[in-house]
């Protein structure tokens, strides 16, 4: 019932007081109950809509926390545990279809109210006169008595629950629809052991719920589908380390291991006609699959002049002046450095995070700090030279290894340096730097992470 006008309130205290106007007690009284009439039923319209506010925030509230989650699995868990406290059920259930690799379709499904044994050892519903509304999204069930439903109890084999299933009276489902596509993604099924527990409001509760989980499921899909094309991608861009006289050369990519900070680091080897080696490593500032098209673009250049044996400050020129324009608003750093036969090493910074080299006897040494702006920004990259006796070791590295939203770069620069002598020491350098990795990012790196680390054994180069 709608609330009374204001102007009707205000005529009927109006009323009272011209009516008794000569007998100012019974005008009171009269007012008052004049009041009263007229609002009757505001509190009630007001508890109303205070509840429905309540219900609306609630149900925002989850739907904020479900679309922000890029977890499949997270977002149907919650998704099912939302929907079931909100409609009051016993237990509830969402059954949803996945693709695998090979195209092939399955379902799967998660529980709330009850632990998975109580349903291991039932088949997964299927689209019954019961359960089709939910799965084909036709409009959604909702029933006070099921075992009293005329089409309950009409499919084989089991005629209805099968022995075991907890008991359902009241039922509700509804569909999860994709606002994209329009295709069922799946569908949520609430059950109480108890008559008519499910009224309109719940509906309206698990609807709402459902529309959120869709709009999640779809954003969750979509970021596999990209991380999945920009990993493989990523990975494919990974050097082939050739066989180097005299040296060890280890590499390591690291998709971003939370968030959806993926595609843009790079490392590369290419041996050099003269018998020299360039060590290069970079990063496209920028996520996705632009970032990591970009990256391979810049990385076939960079090749494509090294083996014409460029000196590092030509190289990073040359790429600059190909790839300027090409990013839009974003850029990219990079370091290339060059081994010669002779022992000496030679290298350009374009912005890029400084190596960091390891002479025998000698303190931790960083290189080409703040040498250049990064390509396609810059135009000039000055270049340095340095030794590189036996013993030496070169370390590169990407900003997801010493950068995080809870850790500032230099900070993390500093823990990375405290780390390198534990991982000098190590016989196995493979295993050094994953525990270097894990003491670094906690396993928990919202970026991508590329690095590479050069050792000269000290055997004689041909």
């Amino acid at each position: 019932m709608s609330p009374p006008p204001i102007d009707a309130v205000l005529d009927a205290v109006r009323r009272a007081f011209v009516d008794g106007a000569d007998e100012p007690a019974v005008t009171e009284a009269a007012a008052a109950a004049a009041v009263r009439a007229a609002t009757a039923d505001l509190a009630d319209t007001v508890a109303r809509l205070r509840g429905d506010a309540a219900v609306i925030d609630a149900l925002h509230s989850v739907g904020r926390r479900l679309t922000a989650q890029p977890d499949l699995s997270r977002i149907v868990q919650d998704a099912t545990d939302a929907a079931t406290k909100a409609t009051g059920a016993d237990f509830g259930a969402f059954f949803y279809n996945l693709v695998n690799d090979v195209g092939e379709s399955y379902t799967l499904y998660t529980l709330s109210g009850v632990p998975r044994a109580a349903f291991e050892r039932f088949p997964i519903p299927r689209n019954t006169a019961v359960f089709g509304p939910a799965f084909d999204g036709t409009g959604a069930v909702r029933s006070p008595g099921t075992t009293a439903d005329p089409r309950f109890g009409k499919n084989a084999p089991h005629h209805g629950m099968p022995e075991g299933h907890p008991p359902v009276r009241s039922y509700l489902a509804v569909s999860a629809i994709s606002p994209a596509t329009g295709e069922v993604l799946g569908g949520f099924f609430v059950g109480h052991p108890g008559s008519a527990r499910f009224t309109e409001r719940h509906e309206y509760l698990a609807e709402g719920i459902a529309g959120y989980t869709a709009i999640a499921l779809d954003n969750a899909r979509r970021y596999e589908r990209e991380r999945t094309l920009v990993t493989e991608l990523s990975r494919s861009m990974l050097p082939v380390v050739p066989d180097l006289p005299g040296l060890d050369v280890f590499t390591r990519y690291l998709p971003a291991a939370t968030g959806t900070k993926i595609g843009g680091d790079w490392s590369d080897v290419i041996r050099l006609p003269s018998g020299a080696t360039a060590f290069v490593i970079g990063d496209v500032v920028g996520h996705g699959v632009t970032a990591a098209t970009v990256m391979g673009q810049v990385r076939t250049a960079i090749r494509c002049d090294a083996l014409l044996e460029l000196t590092p400050s030509e190289v990073l020129r040359n790429v600059s002046e190909l790839t300027a324009g090409l990013f839009g608003g974003s850029f990219v750093t990079c370091f290339y450095a060059v081994h010669h036969p002779d022992g000496t090493l030679s290298f350009a910074n374009a912005g890029h995070l400084p190596a960091i080299l390891i002479r025998p006897g000698a303190p931790v040494e960083q290189l080409g700090e703040t040498m250049a702006q990064p390509l396609g920004v810059g135009s000039a990259f000055p270049e340095d030279t340095t030794t590189f006796p036996p013993g030496t070791d070169l370390v590169r590295y990407t900003d997801g290894l010493v950068e995080s939203r809870t850790r500032d770069l230099t900070r993390g620069i500093e823990w990375l340096l405290a780390g390198i002598p534990a991982l000098l020491a190590a016989t196995d350098l493979e295993a050094a730097w994953d525990t270097l990795v894990e003491e670094l990012t906690h396993g928990r790196h919202d970026d991508d992470i590329a690095l590479i680390h050069v050792r000269h054994r000290g055997e004689d180069r041909p």
